[in-house]
C-alpha cells in the first residue's frame, strides 16, 4: 500500500468562536481537531470507540506533544493529516500534521493511546484485542514519552475548578482537552500574553463529573522562550491526575 494511501486527512475551517483575544485559533481548539480526526480515522480503521465497546473496552489518551508555528485564525482552514505509526504493548501512537490553505505546516503532534477496560478501568494488551490495521512508521515528532517533571518546591499559581457535565466525554469522564484549558489559565498573564509554541501533557487518572481539581503552574525558565511546568491534582486528597510541561514566545 502506498504511504499516502495511509494517511488520513480532514480540512477544518476556522470560525470566529475558536478564536482566542489576540484573534488566533485556540490550542484548545486545534487539540479537539486532532482529537475529531484521530476519531474519524479509527473508524474508517474498525477501531473506533463504538466498535470497541462491543467488547467492553474503549479508547484513552496518555500523552500528547504538541508543537505550534503558527497560529491560524478566522476564514483560514486547517489541513489535518493524521495516521497510526505504532503499537505495542500496551500503547499506540497516532501521529498528527497540520497545514494551512496554502499547503504550510503550521503545527505537528504525536500521541499515545491506550485500550481500557471499561468494567475494570485498567489498560489492556492491544494485541489480542484490536483487529489489525496498516501502521506507517513515521513519526511526527520523535518523542519516547519519557515522564514529565514534577513541581519544583515553589509556591504556584493555583486555581480551582468544578467539574460540569460539558466537560465529560464519551467515556464519562473528562475530555482531554479540558485538562489543558484548567492548566493554560494558571499561567501568569505575562507569559501568556505571548504565544504557547510546545505543550505536553501526561495524563495519570481520570476525573469524574462533580469532583473539584485544582491546577497549579510554576514558571521554571524565563527569557525570550519561557518554559511552565504544571500540575492538575484532585481535591481533598490531592491524587495527581496530569502533568504538562508549556513553552511560551513572549
Amino acid at each position: 500500500m502506498n504511504c499516502a494511501d495511509l494517511v488520513f486527512k480532514k480540512e477544518f475551517p476556522v470560525r470566529y468562536h475558536e478564536l482566542d483575544c489576540h484573534g488566533n485559533v485556540r490550542p484548545v481548539t486545534l487539540l479537539n481537531y486532532v482529537q475529531d480526526v484521530a476519531g474519524m480515522h479509527a473508524t474508517q480503521l474498525g477501531v473506533s470507540v463504538s466498535d470497541l465497546r462491543v467488547h467492553g473496552l474503549t479508547w484513552v489518551l496518555s500523552r500528547i506533544h504538541l508543537i505550534v508555528e503558527r497560529y491560524p485564525r478566522a476564514g483560514e482552514v486547517v489541513l489535518v493529516h493524521t495516521w497510526p505509526a505504532t503499537r505495542q504493548g500496551l500503547f499506540s501512537c497516532r501521529e498528527f500534521e497540520l497545514y494551512d490553505g496554502q499547503g504550510r505546516i503550521t503545527g505537528r503532534a504525536t500521541t499515545s493511546w491506550a485500550v481500557l477496560n471499561v468494567a475494570s478501568r485498567r489498560p489492556v494488551k492491544l494485541e489480542g484485542n484490536l483487529p489489525p490495521y496498516p501502521l506507517l512508521p513515521r513519526r511526527a515528532i520523535d518523542d519516547d514519552f519519557s515522564p514529565l517533571p514534577q513541581l519544583p518546591e515553589t509556591e504556584p499559581n493555583r486555581l480551582y475548578f468544578r467539574v460540569l457535565r460539558s466537560d465529560l466525554d464519551i467515556n464519562q469522564h473528562v475530555n482531554n482537552a479540558v485538562f489543558v484549558g484548567w492548566a493554560l489559565e494558571t499561567v501568569p498573564d505575562e507569559v501568556a500574553a505571548g504565544s504557547l509554541m510546545e505543550l505536553e501533557i501526561s495524563f495519570r487518572a481520570e476525573v469524574l463529573y462533580g469532583e473539584t481539581i485544582e491546577s497549579r503552574c510554576v514558571v521554571v525558565e524565563t527569557g525570550e522562550i519561557t518554559c511552565c511546568l504544571h500540575q492538575i491534582v484532585n481535591q481533598p486528597d490531592g491524587k495527581e491526575l496530569a502533568r504538562l510541561r508549556t513553552r511560551w514566545r513572549v
